[in-house]
């Protein structure tokens, strides 16, 4: 199996300085990497150039900007190529399917965050100076970068991006490790019901609160987007210091958010895979969910529109976004897939709205948010309570009618 690892770099400020330069260069190859492929299609008798054609062009480019784009390791520009032909294979993906995507877009310094490199020992050595106390990671043009390791690194390292996040800069290992042994079995199965009043409801009748981090973290939030809304819009040679110390403001805060409920999913996710041997959850289609409701013309009045709820499904949608439950489920998946657990999703239409004794649906059964009532049997409980205990039987069900 593959598993990442991600570690704080030190670098002293020459090394931030080069790194720096290093995301510029590959960013500047990114972009003119597009500019080629968007030249030839609009004036060369719509010309596709393909990633070939460009990482052939490396070695020509590497000899004439020997002080800039030499100085780099090749692997390491090539999976930038590489990078944009899957933005443009997605690109053409997408519209075959009938969406209608927006063309890769030239990247802005501050947008183009990461460089990977292919393979390890590649213009780049993890663990370079196995005998000094202190891990270091060497990379072609950078030099030895101290890294504050906090854990074991354990298997084959495959593969090592560098990231660059606000003034900081990571490390990241993809690493082949052999399956791990699996947890020992408890017997018991669960489902469970995401929800926004409780981040999620389990078959057991536990509830698990909502951190609601991004709502905690707004009146923060708010006063330094403000702040940073009183500089004028300027280039960004013009901008002053305290521009920039308010544009980092803003971006801690939301960083931290994102920690936050990154934590918050890991720790929710390891308690249930490790009292679990099977879940079940609701398959839930998220960028659906938050879609906007379409608007409503007034015949009436032409040019007029009529209300659509588009404030409440804002809020919504913004307590969803919140909410995180498409990263807590990703993780889900990870961290069963590693203890041996079986984790399966199943279709969550009605899964509220369905009597747990009689399977009686209705949606006059759930007279509340929280309250269940069966109309034909009396059958009462917890909403979400019967929720889980439905996406439990569905998810058996599953199971027992999957292929061995």
């Amino acid at each position: 199996m593959i598993r990442a690892y991600k570690f704080l770099m030190r670098p002293t400020a020459g090394q931030q300085a080069a790194l720096g330069e290093m995301l510029r260069d590959h960013c500047s190859l990114y972009n003119a990497a597009l500019q080629e492929r968007r030249d030839a299609y609009r004036h060369v008798s719509k010309t596709t150039v393909r990633y070939g054609m460009q990482s052939a062009q490396l070695k020509d480019i590497r000899a004439f900007d020997g002080e800039g784009q030499g100085r780099w390791s090749f692997s390491s520009q090539q999976a930038t190529l590489r990078r944009l032909d899957k933005a443009f294979a997605a690109f053409f993906r997408r519209i075959k399917s009938g969406d209608t995507p927006g063309y890769p877009r030239f990247r802005g310094v501050n947008w183009f965050d990461t460089v990977d490199f292919p393979k390890d020992g590649d213009g780049c050595r993890w663990d370079s100076t196995p005998h000094d106390p202190v891990t270091r990671v060497r990379l072609q043009g950078v030099g030895h970068v101290k890294v504050n390791q906090h854990r074991p690194v354990v298997g084959k390292v495959k593969t090592v991006s560098v990231k660059r996040e606000g003034r900081k800069w990571f490390v990241v290992l993809s690493v082949e490790q052999p399956q791990p042994e699996p947890m020992p079995e408890t017997g018991l199965v669960v489902g469970i019901d995401m929800g926004i009043a409780s981040f999620f409801t389990t078959s057991d009748g536990e509830h698990v609160a909502n951190p609601r981090h991004g709502r905690t973290a707004a009146v923060k939030l708010e006063a330094a987007q403000q702040a940073l809304a009183r500089f004028p819009r300027v280039g960004r040679d013009k901008r002053t210091g305290n521009h920039k110390r308010a544009v980092h403001k803003v971006a801690d805060l939301h960083r931290k958010v994102r920690r936050r409920r990154l934590d918050h999913a890991h720790k929710r996710a390891l308690d249930l895979v490790r009292k679990y041997d099977f879940i079940a959850h609701e398959d839930l289609k998220i960028r659906n969910m938050m879609r906007a409701p379409a608007p409503k013309p007034d015949l009436d009045r032409p040019g007029a529109f009529l209300p659509n709820g588009a404030d409440a499904k804002g809020g919504l949608n913004h307590s969803i976004s919140d909410a995180g439950w498409g990263v807590f489920l990703t993780i889900l998946h990870a961290k069963a897939e590693g203890a041996g657990r079986e984790v399966i999703a199943v279709d969550p239409r009605n899964t509220s709205r369905t009597c747990p004794e009689c399977g009686h649906v209705s949606a006059e059964n759930r007279p509340t948010q929280e309250k269940f009532h069966c109309v034909d049997c009396g059958h009462q409980g917890h909403a979400d309570i019967v929720g889980a205990l439905n996406v439990l039987r569905a998810g058996l069900v599953r199971r027992e009618t999957q292929p061995a």
